[in-house]
C-alpha cells in the first residue's frame, strides 16, 4: 500500500465535511461496507460543488459525470461514528477535475481510506464535455494542492 496516502492527516485536505454513518452502512462483518466509502466520496465532492461552486444539480446546463473512482483502504470505519471526509484537487483541467478524498474515523489521526474521484463536466442535454463553469472553477482552485509523486 502507498505509504504517502496512508500517512495523510486532515491537514492534507483544505475542505472537510463531517458525515454521519448510518446503521445500514455496516455490513455483516461489523464495519462500513466498501461500497459506502464511494458514497462518502460522492457526498463530499457534490456538497462542495453545490455550496461553494453554485452547481445546480436540478436545472443547471452543466453537470459533472464521474468517470473514474478508486479507493485504498487502510482501517475500518464503523457505525455509529462520524466520518470526516477531506477533499482536495490534485488536477484541474479544462473540462475535468481529479479530486483526492481522505476519510477519517473519529479517533484516527491518519486516513482510514484515501481515494481519487474524477469528474468530467458535460452539458446536461447531450453529455458532451464543456469547460468547467467559472464559478465552479474558482471554488475548485481554492482546493488545489501542488503536484506530488504519483499516488498509484
Amino acid at each position: 500500500m502507498n505509504d504517502e496516502l496512508k500517512g495523510r492527516t486532515r491537514g492534507h485536505y483544505p475542505h472537510c465535511l463531517t458525515i454521519s454513518t448510518r446503521w445500514m452502512d455496516n455490513d455483516i462483518y461489523g464495519h462500513v461496507n466498501n461500497v459506502v466509502y464511494y458514497s462518502y466520496f460522492d457526498t463530499v465532492v457534490n456538497e462542495f460543488l453545490i455550496r461553494e461552486g453554485g452547481l445546480d444539480i436540478h436545472a443547471g446546463d452543466t453537470i459533472g459525470i464521474a468517470v473514474e473512482t478508486r479507493c485504498n483502504f487502510f482501517a475500518p470505519l464503523e457505525f455509529p461514528e462520524a466520518v470526516d471526509a477531506g477533499l482536495r484537487v490534485a488536477h484541474l483541467g479544462n473540462s475535468s477535475v481529479r479530486y483526492e478524498v481522505g476519510l477519517f474515523g473519529e479517533k484516527r489521526k491518519t486516513v482510514a481510506a484515501a481515494g481519487d474521484f474524477v469528474h468530467v463536466f458535460v452539458t446536461r442535454s447531450d453529455r458532451k464535455p464543456v469547460s468547467i463553469p467559472a464559478t465552479i472553477r474558482r471554488a475548485l482552485e481554492r482546493l488545489e494542492v501542488p503536484p506530488s509523486a504519483p499516488s498509484r
